[in-house]
C-alpha cells in the first residue's frame, strides 16, 4: 500500500508539473538566457501592471519591473518548484515593491490617482464585445471605470484585491506574500469587493445586482485578524 508520504510526494510532483513554465525555468537554471529571455517576454505585462499598482507610478513601475527580473534571475538557483514560477515571481515583485516606497518614505503604497493611459493599465477584460464599434468603445469604457474603481481602494485592500482577483493567487499565497493571516486576506477581499460595487453602483444601475462571492458568508464586517509579523 503506498504510504502518505509517497503519495505526498507524487501530488506534489503532480502540481509542479502543471507548471506552464516548468521547461523554461529547468532550462534557465542550466544557463540557457533564450529560455530566461522567455520567461520575461511571457510574464513582463502582467508583472509591470503589479508594479504599477504597488508604486503608482509609470517610472517606478519600470524600474520595480527590472528589478524584479533582475533579482529573479540572480536567485533562479533557489527557486525548487514548491510553487509555480509565476507565484515565485510575483513575490519578488511585491518585495521588490515595497521596499522601493520604503526608501523613497512614502506613506501611500499607490497612488489613487486613476490618471492612466487607456487600456495600459487595465487588469479586467471585458469579452466577446467585439461585435461592432459601440460595443467595443462601452467595453473599453466599463474598463476604465473598473480600473478607476480598484485605484481608488485604499493600499491595503488594493494590494489583496491585486493579488487574489486579478493575479488570481489563492488565499495562502496571497497571505505568505503580504504576510497577513488567511483570515485577514479573506476579510481584506470582502471590504474591497462591495467597496468596489459601492463605487460602479451608479454605472450598473439598471443591471440586476450580482451575488455576493460565495464565502462572504465566512467572514464578518470587522477584521479581527491581524497581520503576521514580517520575517
Amino acid at each position: 500500500m503506498m504510504t502518505e508520504a509517497v503519495m505526498a510526494t507524487q501530488a506534489h510532483k503532480l502540481e509542479v508539473s502543471a507548471d506552464p513554465d516548468a521547461e523554461l525555468v529547468a532550462a534557465a537554471q542550466q544557463g540557457d538566457l533564450y529560455a530566461f529571455d522567455m520567461l520575461v517576454r511571457r510574464h513582463e505585462s502582467r508583472i509591470y501592471r503589479l508594479a504599477e499598482r504597488i508604486t503608482g507610478n509609470a517610472q517606478d513601475a519600470e524600474d520595480v519591473l527590472q528589478e524584479a527580473f533582475l533579482n529573479a534571475y540572480r536567485k533562479l538557483y533557489q527557486f525548487h518548484g514548491q510553487s509555480h514560477f509565476y507565484t515565485w515571481l510575483v513575490r519578488i515583485t511585491v518585495n521588490q515593491g515595497l521596499m522601493r516606497l520604503r526608501r523613497q518614505k512614502r506613506r501611500s503604497m499607490v497612488s489613487i490617482t486613476g490618471d492612466t493611459e487607456p487600456g495600459t493599465n487595465a487588469p479586467l477584460e471585458l469579452r466577446d464585445a467585439r461585435s461592432n464599434p459601440e460595443q467595443q468603445f462601452a467595453a473599453d469604457e466599463m474598463a476604465a471605470v473598473l480600473n478607476r474603481g480598484i485605484a481608488s481602494l485604499t493600499a491595503p485592500y488594493r494590494m489583496v484585491f491585486q493579488l487574489r482577483d486579478i493575479e488570481e493567487l489563492s488565499n495562502q499565497e496571497t497571505a505568505d506574500i503580504l504576510h497577513l493571516s488567511v483570515p485577514a486576506v479573506k476579510s481584506r477581499l470582502l471590504r474591497a469587493r462591495l467597496k468596489l460595487r459601492e463605487l460602479l453602483a451608479p454605472y450598473f444601475a439598471r443591471a440586476p445586482a450580482a451575488p455576493l462571492p460565495a464565502h462572504a458568508g465566512e467572514i464578518s464586517d470587522g477584521d479581527h485578524s491581524e497581520e503576521k509579523p514580517a520575517p
